[in-house]
């Protein structure tokens, strides 16, 4: 995913956010798909504006701006949803560490899986909360962000339940007498 589109895509359904109110929406909406910096953000709102994509609507009091997405902002979002290919993100770094853990006792590996699961559970109930939080019947963001964070969900459901899964097989490894 592109955080040049992620902010622009932002900036056109949320037209008027300043960079603080952008980084808010960010982190509940599209937080567990993709995180991002302050430092990031703000950068992209600088390239966005530089390139013509977006445009400073107001600014007030401690230099905030406001924003809003230009017609070619809007264009450029259009040709990004339905000209380009997504590429999909193959890195994650938990599981890497999972096909190491032969490197520690079993009890360490249990323990690593364990904790596993336990933040899979964690990150389920944030997102279920978040879920509770909002008024998803107002069409546009809302829509289609609820279909988005129902996929984080469902996510999560998954990756705990693989964690415990897991931590079933090492414990019928460590019952079974040695060949």
């Amino acid at each position: 995913m592109s955080l040049r589109h992620a902010v622009l895509g932002l900036i056109v359904e949320v037209p008027g956010c300043s960079g603080y109110d952008l980084l808010k929406i960010f982190d509940l909406s599209l937080g567990h798909v993709w995180a991002a910096t302050q430092s990031q953000v703000y950068g992209e709102l600088a390239k966005l504006t530089a390139d013509g994509l977006i445009e400073v609507t107001s600014e007030g009091p401690r230099g905030r701006k406001e924003y809003a997405a230009t017609p070619a902002g809007r264009d450029e979002l259009r040709r990004w949803l339905t000209e380009t290919e997504p590429k999909p993100v193959s890195r994650d770094e938990g599981i890497l560490r999972v096909f190491f853990l032969g490197t520690v006792a079993a009890e360490r590996a249990t323990d690593y899986l364990r904790a596993q699961a336990a933040a899979a559970d964690r990150g389920h109930e944030e997102l279920v909360a978040l879920e509770n939080s909002l008024d998803w019947h107002r069409g546009g963001m809302a829509g289609y962000g609820h279909i988005a964070l129902e996929y984080g969900k469902r996510f999560m459901a998954m990756r705990r339940e693989w964690a415990e899964w897991a931590v079933e097989q090492l414990q019928e490894r460590s019952e079974q007498p040695p060949a």
